[in-house]
């Protein structure tokens, strides 16, 4: 049995099944929809992904919020107690402070248990994207390697983990700050669909433009075609934002270019999609680099 536990937080988007199967610990960030506080665990528990988004569609807003120091806290303590060490694979600097409040937690609990390690890494990741490096490190773990080993394959690999997003409703990236009131407008008119990555720094960017919703999909597999590695032998990721059907042609799309085998589909949690909106489609693989 392995001597330390692998955490990370729901903004990674694994479902159920791939937690167990991992065997890792998640910790839920929480979201307010219509005055109440949900967490956001990987079983849906609180709220059916399919109703938050049909809410959403309603016209209502969504907020969400970062796992705090205390969160953490309490989560890490135990595991301690117990004589087992913790590496913490963290959504993205740069769209969350959940990675800082794992530090500060980190720092603390180090005070109170100098004999454990504990490790942080900022996967600079999100969505299925930080679930693609959480769930190839729980691999890296269960051939039996050391903490340290695995805390250095996620900082070696993590800029290797490629996010491709595009998005349906460009209301949601207004309201983020995204894209001005005039794009939005103008954009929806056009049946402009932008195209979207999370780049080097972790950060959401813009890098093109498609016009239509199946001219967005195929542009999502003419990104990975220029940057995939071993392509036809790796895991891809595929998150939605309540558009299975979409999902499953992007899926048969990647089959039949790359020859890929294994696929995993999986909804866009509240996290990202309270601010990516209903109809968020997000593609992840393994790449050269960030691209």
């Amino acid at each position: 049995m392995s001597d330390f536990v692998l955490f990370t937080d729901s903004s990674a988007d694994l479902s159920q099944e791939m937690v167990q199967q991992a065997g890792v610990t998640v910790l839920p960030l929480t979201f307010t929809l219509q005055g109440e506080t949900y967490s956001n665990y990987p079983d849906n528990r609180e709220m059916d992904p399919a109703l938050f988004y049909d809410t959403l569609r309603a016209g209502e807003l969504a907020t969400t919020s970062a796992v705090n120091v205390a969160g953490y806290t309490q989560a890490m303590e135990p595991i301690l107690k117990e004589g087992k060490d913790i590496l913490v694979l963290a959504f993205s600097s740069g769209l969350s402070t959940t990675y800082n409040s794992a530090c500060i937690a980190a720092e603390e609990l180090k005070e109170a248990y100098p004999q454990r390690q504990i490790y942080v890494v900022d996967t600079l990741c999100a969505s299925l994207g930080q679930g693609l490096l959480v769930w190839l490190a729980a691999q890296e773990q269960k051939k039996g390697k050391s903490i340290q080993e695995v805390r250095d394959w996620a900082e070696a690999n993590k800029q290797k983990v490629c996010h491709q997003f595009t998005v349906n409703d460009l209301y949601f990236l207004k309201r983020g700050g995204r894209i001005s009131a005039t794009t939005a407008v103008v954009g929806s008119m056009l049946q402009i669909k932008p195209v979207l990555h999370v780049d080097a720094e972790g950060h959401l960017t813009s890098v093109s433009k498609a016009r239509g919703r199946n001219a967005s999909i195929k542009a999502l597999v003419e990104r990975m075609e220029k940057s995939v590695t071993e392509e036809g032998k790796q895991v891809v990721f595929i998150s939605h934002g309540d558009c299975l059907e979409d999902a499953e042609t992007l899926a048969n799309m990647i089959r039949e270019r790359f020859g890929t085998q294994q696929i995993c589909i999986n909804y866009v949690g509240p996290v990202i999609g309270a601010h990516a909106g209903p109809g968020v489609l997000a593609l992840f693989y393994l790449g050269n680099e960030r691209y």
